[in-house]
């Protein structure tokens, strides 16, 4: 059985990569690209063509949970050489904070990420939501993202607010035509059914919403269909609740049968937060070993896993 790496051994060994990336860079190489890059599955992100890895780093609050910056960068670039290259963050994420610490390992690899960021839930009108996209290319360091979401969709009146006239959606529409977003979308964390209605309306590249098998009645059976129907990407999030739906014993489930669970259905990818080496290793592991639940399997997890710790 390989050995695991201890967070010192990982943190090393990732600098050393680093490090000989950026001699063979200033060598005149085309990119950081290490061996095992080529081994993490993709998939088609939808419409938009994009091939993206089914593991996305998750920069919210688990990345957060990095205290120490020189980790975090440390951590976050070893995980793009594993071939990790979509990197999910928002504005919203402690205060920026988590676009911060992003924009400084984008000085040196931003041809090698998928970068995704989302406009706030206080900015649900077009000037706002413009005037916070442009702070967040300033902290990550980019003219530019490959996908712009706005964040947390919530109930038929913030959906009523972000498409109106001068809503939120005007201003992703712009930045689109304006290739300062090359894709655009919408996240939810709690409402399939109005998840549903935004799908079916606009004019949408991608999506990303909650699945697991406790929420399997939400999304899963209303906004996921109707984003399938389109040809959406579909990025799913909440894979593992944040952890709570690991465990053993009643109402929760060991991680690889969760993972397994979020590949299973018809999505692009699933952004998972790793605030340990040791899940960077054991999600990386997973997604290698991938094989398809079967319906039945699928649904004996469902049952076994308690609705009430899945938010």
């Amino acid at each position: 059985m390989k050995k695991k790496l201890t967070r010192r051994e990982f943190l090393e060994k990732t600098t050393l990569t680093v490090a000989a990336g950026a001699s063979l860079t200033a060598a005149g190489a085309q990119s950081h690209a290490a061996p095992e890059k080529r081994h993490i599955p993709t998939r088609k992100l939808g419409r938009t063509g994009v091939e993206v890895p089914v593991l996305s780093f998750g920069g919210g609050s688990r990345f957060l949970m990095y205290k120490d910056e020189e980790e975090a960068l440390r951590v976050l670039n070893g995980v793009i050489e594993m071939g990790v290259t979509y990197v999910d963050t928002a504005a919203a994420y402690g205060d920026g904070l988590s676009e911060t610490r992003i924009g400084k390992v984008l000085k040196t690899r931003r041809k090698e990420v998928f970068l995704a960021t989302k406009i706030p839930e206080s900015a649900r009108t077009r000037d706002a939501a413009l005037r916070e996209f442009e702070a967040s290319l300033k902290r990550l360091g980019t003219d530019r993202v490959d996908l712009l979401h706005v964040h947390s969709l919530k109930g038929d009146d913030d959906l009523a607010r972000i498409e109106a006239p001068d809503g939120a959606l005007k201003a992703l529409y712009e930045l689109r035509e304006q290739k300062a977003a090359r894709f655009i979308g919408m996240t939810s964390h709690t409402d399939g059914a109005v998840m549903k209605k935004a799908i079916e309306r606009h004019d949408l590249d991608c999506v990303q919403m909650a699945l697991n098998p406790a929420r399997s009645n939400s999304f899963e059976k209303l906004a996921l269909p109707a984003a399938s129907k389109k040809n959406m990407g579909v990025i799913l999030m909440k894979a593992t609740a944040q952890g709570k739906l690991v465990g053993t014993g009643a109402g929760v489930a060991d991680v690889d049968s969760l993972l397994r669970y979020a590949l299973s259905l018809p999505v692009s990818t699933m952004v998972v937060g790793m605030p340990q080496v040791a899940h960077i290793e054991q999600n990386v592991a997973a997604v290698k070993a991938f094989k398809p639940m079967s319906q039945s399997e699928m649904d004996s997890l469902a049952m076994r896993v308690s609705p009430s710790s899945a938010s």
